[in-house]
């Protein structure tokens, strides 16, 4: 039996490597939407909780020195079907976990393989526009939000059927596996691990450990990465706060900002891969990120429910093709890079809610979403100090 029917290769290949992104978005919605579950079962508190969730990203940060190694000796295909394996195994030791410290286990294991998935997939995405000179990165990353989604409406219906976290994430073990069967047989090989250590070798200078020290190109992908993960990930976090306690919408409307944002991005990211080939990475990530900082700045200044729903629009139209942009930028540069810059990113998703609150705490929410808009200016600017493929033709 054949998994892919499809005969264009580009297709096929294109499949797969969706699917790891769905099995990533996937699986992190998926325990995600049982915190609160998960909370009960272990009798945690508020602050076990933000520890928990810490501790994936703890995780993901400490796995940046290890995927280099990792993605030298498996390759990129091979460490990314293992990474997602190993999630599913995970997503079911967190509904068995017996108390909080093998659940923090858990968690850390978890970020560990998050980072690894999430370097080789998006190196699977940038060897897939390298080889066929298409992009398809902007459409990938849509399916991370369309796997999120999947998570989001089997977690519903689960908790509807049953109240045990064991068996919702036995099922979800099941898609995820799934996943990986679409995955396998479309997934791109890599060049030799030999020709690329010569390669690195020619183009970097190495440390006595045998580590590539960071170009100043990589080094303002990191910078944009960074900074464009708290825009993005500020809209999840602070804009149903911001329309409640700014704004004054009612209960019921609060959360459609955050429904406005991810919609618009989703949307954005469908249509992203033409903008990158008609006008270029760089142009798409500079008016991109400058559409969101005005849009942003627009809501704040303007107030009110109408305004704070056209800025959060702008922000995930502008920002829907930053990243999957930085990250072939990275891939281009090789995997310690790539490695490295998605590091920067969870980096960004950690600090900053932190810092977004510190401010807030210290005035006012309005100004810790302006710190928002600032960090979209940062990205803007660095888009201009990298080095991006050229729009052919």
């Amino acid at each position: 039996m054949r998994v892919f029917p499809v005969r264009d290769p580009f297709q096929r290949s294109q499949v797969a490597i969706a699917a790891l992104f769905c099995s990533l978005g996937f699986q992190y919605a998926t325990w995600a939407s049982r915190i609160p579950a998960v909370k009960a079962d272990l009798g945690l508190t508020a602050a076990e909780v933000g520890v928990l969730l810490m501790a994936a990203g703890i995780g993901a940060v400490a796995s940046f020195p290890l995927v280099p190694v990792l993605m030298r000796r498996l390759g990129s295909a091979r460490l990314a079907l293992l990474s997602a394996l190993c999630l599913t195994l995970l997503l079911l030791a967190l509904a068995l976990a017996p108390d909080y410290p093998v659940a923090l286990l858990v968690m850390v294991a978890d970020g560990v393989f998050v980072g690894c998935l999430n370097v080789a997939m998006n190196a699977q995405g940038t060897a897939l526009e390298t080889r066929y000179t298409r992009n398809t990165m902007a459409r990938l990353h849509a399916t991370f939000s369309a796997g999120s989604l999947l998570a989001a409406l089997l977690a519903s219906g689960m908790n509807a059927a049953t109240s045990s976290v064991a068996a919702h994430f036995g099922v979800a073990a099941v898609v995820l596996v799934l996943l990986v069967a679409l995955a396998r047989p479309g997934l791109l090989e890599d060049e030799t691990p030999a020709a690329e250590k010569d390669k690195d070798k020619e183009k970097q200078s190495t440390s006595r450990t045998g580590w590539s020290l960071p170009s100043r190109v990589t080094l303002w992908m990191c910078c944009a990465m960074a900074f464009g993960t708290v825009t993005e990930g500020a809209m999840n976090d602070w804009s149903a706060l911001y329309l409640r306690e700014v704004a004054k919408a009612t209960a019921e409307l609060a959360p459609m900002g955050i429904a406005v944002f991810s919609g618009m991005m989703v949307l954005a990211r469908l249509f992203a891969d033409g903008w990158r080939s008609r006008w270029g990475d760089g142009r798409v990530v500079l008016f991109g990120s400058a559409l969101a900082a005005a849009g942003l700045a627009f809501a704040l200044l303007s107030g009110g429910v109408a305004a704070a729903l056209v800025g959060f629009a702008c922000v995930g139209l502008g920002c829907a093709a930053v990243t999957p942009c930085v990250y072939v930028a990275a891939a281009k540069q090789g995997s310690e890079a790539l490695a490295l810059v998605a590091a920067m990113g969870t980096t960004g998703l950690l600090a900053g809610p932190p810092l977004i609150g510190f401010v807030a705490s210290s005035s006012s929410l309005v100004w810790g979403l302006g710190v928002v808009a600032a960090a979209a200016v940062v990205v803007s600017l660095c888009s201009t100090r990298i080095q991006w493929t050229p729009v052919s033709g």
